[in-house]
């Protein structure tokens, strides 16, 4: 009879033991701020990964810069940015950090011009012309050179840039520092810069409406979001010298030819890559995280090494998103294994 009611009280307490820790994994949250760009895939992953695990993460989407500062401050286990930390950046914060890649997306151009198709082609010339302020006329030899058969007017161009600091005008600006000497010596690089002029929308959705109302006007915007928008926007020349369709696959094939560079730094630019089937302005975007000191870094790089799986990769194709290649997936996971 003793014997019975030891075992009963061990199996008690073993429940009640086991019920401690399911409890403890449910209420468990990794905390997260950042980019807006990747944020409709990070909420269908993290929605996925607590039916998984029964692990939630809650992400804010305020912006890259705004997601840095946080993880500066150590008020979130991961910050997201499209563009990857400076080297001065890195400097200031508390502790080393390290940049995980966990997309791909494209940045595409954007236009209003009444009876003009979908689909125009911009040479590299031509892009760097029209926001400089060289190219003035959608008449312009350059574009219709470029556009045989199609009937461009004599309409004024209006170029349209970001009016915030953000991971698009970074991709945007390293491509066009890469393709135009001109622009690298007077306008460079960055998550935002000194436009040489046009007119400027907050976000996205601020260039797209200063876009859609003014009839000759030229943007950029992130691809998933043209799409959805059904906004007109235009094929690229690449390095190869063909005009490429912005696509998941373009995408994908061109973050693919850097997979070398990669490999010795991590935050190398993707823009203008070989390849005849490459787009040529696109890049990756990032989550950031403390290589060790983060009371939750290791329950993160858990979940981000999820996000490396076949099954999570493939389900971004259907937001315009590009899945990143099978070799750069393995960078990423030896990358988080060094989380402490």
């Amino acid at each position: 009879m003793k014997s019975w009611n030891a075992k009963l009280i061990f199996f008690g307490f073993s429940s009640v033991f086991n019920l401690t820790i399911l409890i403890s994994a449910q209420s468990q949250t990794i905390q997260g701020a950042g980019a807006t760009f990747p944020e409709p895939i990070y909420r269908q992953w993290f929605a996925r990964y607590q039916q998984a695990t029964r692990v939630s993460v809650n992400y804010q989407a305020v912006g890259s810069g705004a997601g840095v500062t946080q993880l500066k401050n150590k008020t979130v286990d991961f910050g997201a940015s499209d563009a990857p930390l400076s080297a001065e950046e890195e400097r200031s914060m508390p502790g080393l950090v390290v940049h995980i890649p966990t997309v791909g997306g494209a940045v595409v151009l954007t236009y209003n011009l009444p009876g003009v198709p979908n689909g125009l082609h911009f040479t590299p010339e031509i892009i760097a012309g029209i926001f400089l302020g060289k190219i003035k006329s959608w008449g312009d030899a350059s574009l219709k050179a470029a556009n045989p058969g199609i009937n461009l007017p004599q309409t004024p161009i209006r170029s349209v840039h970001r009016s915030d600091g953000s991971g698009t005008t970074y991709i945007f600006t390293h491509y066009l520092k890469k393709v135009s000497r001109e622009w690298a010596s007077t306008v460079g690089a960055g998550k935002s810069v000194s436009w040489p002029g046009g007119l400027s929308g907050k976000g996205s959705s601020g260039v797209a409406a200063v876009v859609g109302r003014t009839p000759g006007s030229i943007g950029y915007v992130e691809l998933a979001y043209a799409i959805q928008q059904r906004l007109a926007f235009g094929s690229v020349r690449n390095k190869a010298g063909m005009f490429v369709v912005p696509s998941v696959e373009s995408t994908t094939f061109a973050i693919g030819q850097y997979t070398n560079q990669l490999k010795n730094d991590i935050k190398t630019p993707t823009v203008d890559a070989d390849g005849a089937k490459s787009y040529p302005i696109c890049s990756l975007t990032y989550i950031i995280l403390y290589r060790s000191g983060s009371p939750n870094g290791k329950q993160a790089a858990k979940l981000w090494a999820w996000s490396m799986q076949n099954s999570q990769q493939e389900m971004v194709k259907a937001l315009f998103y590009a899945p990143l290649p099978s070799a750069l997936r393995n960078i990423n996971s030896a990358i988080l294994k060094t989380i402490q």
